[in-house]
């Protein structure tokens, strides 16, 4: 991907998008376009395909998406659904009408199975049963996978797709309504610390295992794919290690400071009960992760309490 080439981030304002966009400029990439979504809804075919047509983008990071956790998942599965069969559908079909080089579509390890073998390959994508509580989510993301891999069947479109891992970062959502559990738990236990509450109560029983990546690993393993990956097979992108949430509330609760006890809710929902990636194929095209759990989650913290609204600062 040439440093001067016009480059489209879709989704710049998100965890996602907001990391690729700080990697392609740490990396001198110069020529980025973005658009709100208040200047362009991704989810108006007229609107994206009036968009392409006049920026001509070279690249697309396709990193748009409504996103959420569990809770928000459960509640909203029609809006989920639609809003990322619509973001996904009309950029990718806009980018074959205006022959983009390369785009890559960003999914999400929940389209995996429920019950997926241990560490999850690439091979395993819709082998059995998804998890019901993001099943409207995975369905789309698993609908963006295959409208890659179509386009480049019968196009010869040159449209990759990376399934993250669970991730963290700065410009995380921290809304205990809508967000993922790494962010909800930060903002959890600092509150519990500066109310002086005596307990922290966390969905399900700690037990199920998780891994998360630092998104500014994310983004510099997304740019090594755009510029050395193009094949039909989507790539997993994660670390290869997982840790259970009970142990991930422990870490927090240190870095926090919080003294307090923890309480598990176990009438609510653990979810899948294991999602570890098999990142063999990353490391195969000559990614790995660099960014330990701990020092990330400090980073994120520090991030938190200085920049994110809130009435207890």
């Amino acid at each position: 991907m040439e440093k001067y080439a016009k480059i489209y981030v879709a989704g710049h304002h998100g965890l996602v998008g907001s990391s690729i966009v700080r990697c392609l400029q740490r990396n001198d990439y110069t020529n980025i376009i973005v658009r709100s979504s208040k200047e362009l809804d991704l989810r108006r075919q007229d609107k994206v395909e009036q968009f392409f047509a006049m920026e001509q983008p070279e690249y697309v990071f396709l990193a748009a998406a409504k996103v959420g956790g569990i809770l928000a998942n459960s509640t909203y599965p029609a809006a989920f659904i639609y809003d990322n069969l619509m973001i996904e559908t009309n950029i990718i079909h806009s980018a074959y009408l205006n022959h983009v080089k390369k785009l890559l579509f960003l999914g999400s390890s929940c389209i995996y199975p429920r019950m997926a073998q241990q560490p999850i390959k690439e091979e395993y994508l819709m082998s059995d049963y998804l998890e019901t509580t993001n099943e409207a989510y995975a369905v789309a993301k698993i609908t963006g996978i295959e409208l890659c891999k179509f386009y480049r069947k019968q196009y010869g479109c040159d449209f990759i797709s990376a399934m993250p891992t669970n991730l963290y970062g700065i410009n995380d959502n921290f809304d205990l309504n809508s967000s993922h559990v790494l962010p909800a738990l930060i903002r959890k236990f600092h509150e519990a610390k500066v109310n002086h509450t005596q307990e922290v109560v966390l969905w399900g029983t700690g037990s199920p295992l998780r891994e998360f990546m630092y998104v500014d690993d994310l983004a510099d393993a997304l740019l090594h794919l755009m510029n050395h990956y193009s094949d039909e097979s989507h790539v997993n992108v994660g670390t290869g290690e997982d840790i259970s949430i009970a142990q991930l509330a422990e870490i927090i609760k240190q870095i926090v400071g919080y003294e307090g006890n923890i309480v598990y809710d176990n009438s609510k929902p653990d979810g899948t009960p294991r999602k570890l990636l098999d990142v063999s194929l990353l490391h195969k095209i000559g990614y790995k992760y660099q960014t330990n759990l701990e020092d990330g989650i400090r980073n994120v913290y520090h991030w938190y309490v200085n920049n994110y609204p809130q009435k207890d600062k």
